[in-house]
């Protein structure tokens, strides 16, 4: 079986991260808006380090100001999902760029989305999931608003909360309470952490935040104990080694943690993250790491069997689902 056609489950997918640059000009275009030091002589997003690459982010993003942006933008991000043999994706959703934060906004904005992506499933394509992330750097009190955004509009379709953006800002435990508001809602939960912060991020999340997936989490491996409480909690790993590459937290394919935190016993998975940020598809992330890992199909079937058991979407979801990847 070739990469591309192997059936994949991608569960760390930030929605205005996967928009194509060709998307995010054409729209900035139709609304006479000029986006200036954020794209490449070839049209390619452009940017220099971590935090550069948030605010390129946020740049892209406004050029989305309408639920029917955001319904155009779930489409062509399932159109390459498709074309990269995703079967399952969650994406990370935020209330902050989708209505300011307006609960009555919001429900606008989630609802157009809700009905893209299940007009692109009803013609063959994806499943996809919605998960609300939290903003670190718009910091604790924003946070709660956020929650509620996501609490009342929690079902099985808006399947989770966690939390994005800046490590370098703000403690995990001040992201308390708007966790415990989307548990009480039924959302699961992931949590940044682990990429720039280091392995005491993923020990804080899991104290304070308690989440069942980690978003990179990379970090863990510096961490042996850290790595045993991993391993024996099943708390599973969003990793995205393409984006750590990119962003300059590991220098090469082989460098990178994801093999050994699979040899240590820790569930992981595979995303891309932003994609086409980081000049990358799911199917060049598996062919990088075949060859740097010597992986073969049944390694990446596994992983996607864990990915699909991981996921936030509902009992009957999972089951329809699993034949493809049996």
């Amino acid at each position: 079986m070739k990469l591309r056609d192997m059936p994949k489950a991608e569960l760390h997918l930030h929605l205005e991260g996967a928009a194509p640059p060709a998307f995010i000009r054409g729209l900035a275009a139709e609304k006479g808006l000029h986006l200036s030091g954020i794209f490449d002589d070839r049209g390619a997003y452009v940017f220099d380090d971590f935090w550069q690459f948030l605010k390129v982010y946020e740049a892209a993003t406004s050029v989305l100001q309408t639920p029917a942006d955001y319904a155009r933008l779930v489409s062509a991000v399932l159109e390459d999902r498709a074309a990269d043999g995703v079967v399952y994706a969650e994406t990370f959703l935020s209330p902050d760029f989708c209505g300011g934060g307006d609960e009555g906004a919001w429900a606008e904005y989630l609802a157009a989305m809700q009905e893209a992506a299940g007009a692109a499933e009803a013609a063959g394509g994806p499943t996809l999931r919605g998960i609300v992330t939290c903003i670190r750097h718009f910091g604790p009190d924003q946070s709660r608003r956020i929650a509620r955004c996501a609490a009342e509009t929690a079902g099985n379709w808006l399947v989770g909360f966690g939390i994005a953006g800046d490590e370098r800002t703000f403690a995990l435990r001040d992201f308390a309470w708007a966790f415990d508001c989307a548990r009480e809602a039924g959302l699961k939960l992931t949590a940044h952490a682990g990429e720039w912060d280091g392995p005491a991020s993923v020990a804080a999340a899991l104290d304070h935040l308690r989440p069942a997936r980690i978003g990179h989490g990379v970090r863990a491996i510096e961490d042996a104990a850290l790595l045993d409480r991993l391993a024996e909690a099943g708390t599973v790993l969003e990793v995205c080694p393409g984006s750590n590459i990119a962003l300059g937290l590991y220098p090469g394919w082989r460098m990178h943690p994801v093999d050994r935190l699979r040899r240590a016993g820790v569930a992981v998975t595979l995303s891309t993250d932003d994609p086409p940020f980081f000049h990358t598809t799911l199917t060049q992330e598996y062919a990088r790491l075949a060859d740097a890992f010597d992986w073969e199909e049944a390694e990446f079937a596994a992983i996607n069997r864990a990915a699909l058991a991981a996921a936030f979407c509902d009992a009957d979801t999972r089951t329809r689902l699993a034949p493809r990847f049996a």
